[in-house]
């Protein structure tokens, strides 16, 4: 069962996907902790994501991809995965569908979680407001004026997938806005599907 969850921050890819490995036991793959031990490792591509980083540029898409085709390779991804945070473009979708049909592999589904981001941001406010009538301090990621550029980031590289996907006919939708244990539910019911095929 190999699956992309889609949906802007703070939609609750994070808290589903835990409950995801829990349910299936597959590896939630982070293209960031991918990175770094594929660095630490010395492995050929971590090696050469190491030069990159150090000389200050940014990770090409073939490098993140050859990480994450490495990465599969273990034993504890024989069964499927979740990718967290790739693919982030139209084009890095492109380069991993190329990459799994090497190695006669395919994606099972890809779902996104539907949230009204108006009310996200409502969230982040309150709980910024919340934090500093505790007398702390809001740690910088969780401002709201960082998180609106983080949902305007979303939207410009990341929200296309949804089209690309949806024409290809592996969208689906869970309303990320129901609480959390029902959002978990629905997510269930397009997954199991999946897993017998797997099983079977």
């Amino acid at each position: 069962m190999r699956i992309i969850l889609l949906g802007p921050p703070g939609a609750g890819k994070g808290t589903q996907s835990e409950r995801i490995v829990q349910r299936f036991g597959i590896p939630q793959l982070s293209t960031g902790d991918m990175l770094r031990a594929a660095v630490a490792a010395g492995t050929p591509v971590g090696l050469e994501a190491k030069a990159v980083m150090e000389s200050g540029g940014l990770v090409s898409d073939r490098i993140v991809v050859g990480i994450v085709a490495d990465r599969i390779e273990e034993p504890d991804a024989r069964r499927g995965f979740i990718l967290d945070g790739f693919p982030r473009t139209v084009a890095q979708a492109e380069a991993l569908s190329e990459m799994l049909a090497s190695k006669g592999l395919s994606l099972s589904t890809v779902i996104e979680l539907k949230v009204d981001e108006n009310a996200l941001v409502g969230r982040i406010e309150k709980r910024a407001a919340e934090t500093l009538a505790r007398g702390q301090a809001v740690r910088k990621d969780d401002t709201p004026e960082v998180f609106k550029q983080r949902l305007e980031a979303y939207r410009a590289q990341t929200a296309p997938l949804s089209a690309y996907y949806a024409q290809k006919g592996m969208l689906k939708t869970v309303d990320g806005m129901q609480p959390i244990d029902k959002v978990t539910a629905d997510l269930m019911s397009v997954l199991e599907p999946h897993e017998e095929r797997v099983t079977s």
